[in-house]
């Protein structure tokens, strides 16, 4: 097949005029194309006024030769890659012999897709989470959210599907992947029932509700296959020996013997990394960003994003992608945007505040929200100079002091931007409503983060209305804290995925501090089971 990129049409097109478009494109007769697939859709909104859908598109023709002999220096036509999954190990029906079951821990993204791969390859993982199944863990995560209880091993950072479960499901990513490995998993997702246009819309999101039900479907495969999954299960303990990992001791005390562990833990396992470095296991403290929720009427976003397209049914609601290089040296941008969502909870340690944002597919509610967060470096932590574990101490003093702030309810301090940049409290809401549940109390908000990132925040929020007509509007609300970016360590690995310092451990996704979403951390996973599968083999060869 040839791929057909930048080919330009009106927002209200019909099929036939994409397929008229084609065959101009490339002087065919209709005859001469045999079929037409979308692989990738986006628009161009740079032209308000002029707003265009913009294709990528695989082709079946006649004679694909002649035609691209014909556009051999043309860059927009070129063949189709190979973006088929293959896998690395194919098992016989029997399989191998495996008197130690792999082990995962933790069944966020990256968890899952290590669980799944391993699966689908015959080697029939044991998959530990600390939290619950993800309808048990929903229940749990609505009593902050309405009856102001933490349940601190389920929540939006534990359970089942990990944190990405409660966010707006965004499905894309800027790693590089000359594999297609991202391809498997859309495809996958598809598979569990996610809808079909996230293997072409340029910028594919699932949204929370649908993402449980998908969830569920791919812990049924990995059973299927003989993987186990077993809830309410924290590690709580390594068992290493002569340099190599043995197996992990669970909180209640059983032991479980694995040659191969994959640690995929989530940003959050505080606990569980403050025992991996007790134990050796080598990592260092990483740079991540802290701020707050930002939110708007989404009306306001698409109106200037979109201009008399706003509204479309064919865009939905609109995003944006900010960022500002402050005086003081700060960069300030705006983070894992939710058009149409809202501002949820995200705390997993008592007397802490935390925010995150989550839409569902419909991204329908009132309000867009995005993190307004400040690049920060170890040398902003803080205590020991290399302790990897600085940026764990850093996040949660701004955590409880935003608790504090909110009024030690797990409510969530905020403050209007036009008294945020006046330097004075809020004492009243105006046009937007926060989104934040359980409740906000409103604030000064100028204590709840350093005062490099209060200074890069209040000089950036101007430089971004200049982007963003009324994105500095006075009624817009800010909701602290935001602190749960990234992993705030990372633990080493080698090009075998192996840490760097434990044979047999294989640290992966985002907590490791190899991923950044939901998209990326199942890629990593994807690695990570490869390499593992790769081990067993040539264990079994030897």
């Amino acid at each position: 097949m040839l791929r057909l990129t930048d080919l330009r049409l009106p927002l209200e097109h019909t099929p036939e005029q994409l397929t008229i478009a084609v065959l101009h494109r490339l002087r065919l007769a209709p005859a001469d194309l045999r079929r037409l697939h979308i692989h990738k859709r986006s628009h161009d909104a740079r032209k308000r006024d002029a707003l265009q859908f913009v294709y990528s598109l695989d082709l079946e023709l006649g004679d694909e030769a002649a035609v691209f002999k014909r556009f051999r220096d043309d860059p927009h036509v070129r063949p189709t890659p190979d973006m088929a999954y293959r896998f690395v190990v194919a098992l016989a029906p029997a399989g191998l012999p495996l008197p130690l079951r792999p082990v995962v821990v933790g069944f966020g993204p990256a968890g899952i897709f290590a669980a799944l791969i391993l699966a689908q390859m015959g080697f029939k993982p044991l998959v530990l989470e600390r939290g619950r199944a993800v309808r048990e863990r929903t229940k749990d995560t609505w009593d902050l959210w309405r009856k102001h209880t933490l349940h601190p091993e389920s929540n939006v950072q534990f359970g089942e599907g990990g944190a990405g479960t409660f966010s707006d499901g965004k499905l894309y990513s800027q790693i590089k992947d000359p594999r297609h490995l991202s391809r498997k998993v859309l495809t996958e997702f598809v598979k569990a029932g996610a809808p079909e246009e996230i293997l072409y819309v340029a910028k594919p999101h699932i949204g929370t509700f649908r993402l449980v039900g998908m969830v569920e479907k791919m812990r049924a495969e990995i059973e299927s296959l003989g993987g186990e999954i077993r809830f309410g299960q924290r590690v709580a303990d390594l068992t290493i020996e002569d340099g190599h990992v043995r197996g992990v001791v669970l909180a209640g005390g059983e032991e479980i013997r694995a040659d191969q562990v994959i640690l995929a833990l989530g940003h959050s396992a505080r606990d569980t990394f403050e025992m991996l470095h007790g134990r050796g296991v080598f990592m260092e403290a990483k740079p991540f960003s802290v701020g707050f929720r930002i939110e708007h009427p989404q009306t306001l976003i698409d109106r200037a994003r979109l201009g008399k397209q706003a509204g479309n049914p064919l865009l939905g609601a609109a995003d944006y992608k900010l960022v500002h290089h402050a005086d003081n040296g700060r960069s300030v941008y705006s983070f894992c945007m939710c058009p149409g969502g809202q501002v949820v909870a995200a705390t997993s340690e008592p007397s802490c505040v935390v925010t995150n944002g989550m839409s569902q597919y419909s991204r329908a509610e009132r309000n867009a929200n995005a993190g307004i967060v400040v690049g920060i470096t170890a040398e902003d932590f803080g205590g020991t100079p290399g302790d990897p574990l600085a940026g764990i101490a850093f996040q949660r003093r701004l955590e409880q002091r935003a608790f504090a702030l909110g009024g030690g309810n797990y409510d969530a301090p905020a403050q209007r931007v036009g008294d945020f940049l006046a330097g004075r409290p809020s004492e009243a809401l105006g046009e937007v409503i926060p989104s934040y549940q359980p409740g906000v109390k409103l604030t000064d908000l100028a204590t709840a983060l350093p005062d490099y990132a209060i200074a890069a925040i209040r000089e950036a929020l101007p430089a971004f209305d200049r982007q963003i007509r009324g994105f500095a509007m006075a009624d817009a609300m800010l909701t602290g804290v935001e602190t749960r970016t990234s992993s705030p360590l990372r633990m080493t690995r080698g090009k075998d995925c192996q840490s760097i310092n434990v044979k047999g451990l294989y640290p992966a996704g985002e907590g490791a501090g190899y991923a950044g979403g939901i998209l990326s951390a199942g890629v990593d996973g994807i690695e990570v089971a490869e390499a593992v599968a790769m081990d067993i083999v040539n264990r079994q060869g030897r």
